[in-house]
């Protein structure tokens, strides 16, 4: 079972994962594994089959991209590039196929920003927004409790509950 640490995770998860891989080389037991598998922050090749995938070598190629990606927002291109530096042979359709199904099975989120392609990152614990720097692309993401605050008394006042939501800025560094 392919261990993968969501980027929130941090260094502890990086840590936990390197334990449970230390672990399968001493050969320690299965439900020993499972519990240090359960640590929070990861994906796992069992979170593959319960969104109803098959576990493969290129989408557990995928995933790894994805978790050690910085900036946390790739396109299908970007994901192949990383692929094809670490000598990993799955093909840019396969990149593409596989980003879809886990956009299908919540695994992950596809953005299309302004300059038309998609982007995609692991999807978030926790909803955020997100800033675009017009100028050089790139992706910040924001929490803002008072935005999040005006949406729902926006929608509430026009007799609406407010269900899902995203919000892209598209911004430029001032002059300073």
């Amino acid at each position: 079972c392919a261990l993968v640490a969501h980027p929130s995770a941090g260094p502890q998860a990086r840590i936990a994962r390197a334990e449970v891989d230390l672990a399968r080389r001493l050969g320690l037991t299965s439900r020993q594994t499972k519990l240090a598998e359960a640590q929070e922050g990861f994906l796992t090749a069992s979170d593959i089959k319960r969104a109803g995938l098959k576990v493969t070598l290129p989408r557990l190629k995928v995933l790894e991209v994805l978790e050690s990606a910085d900036p946390h927002h790739l396109s299908a291109e970007d994901v192949y590039k990383a692929l094809l530096d670490s000598d990993d042979a799955v093909g840019l359709a396969t990149v593409y196929r596989v980003l879809t199904q886990f956009e299908s099975a919540g695994i992950v989120q596809r953005h299309n920003f302004a300059d038309g392609h998609a982007v995609y990152e692991l999807a978030p614990d926790e909803h955020h927004d997100h800033m675009v720097d017009v100028d050089t692309g790139q992706v910040l993401e924001f929490v803002n409790d008072r935005i999040e605050k005006l949406q729902n008394e926006i929608a509430s006042e026009h007799g609406f509950e407010l269900v899902d939501h995203e919000l892209v800025l598209y911004v430029r560094k001032r002059d300073r």
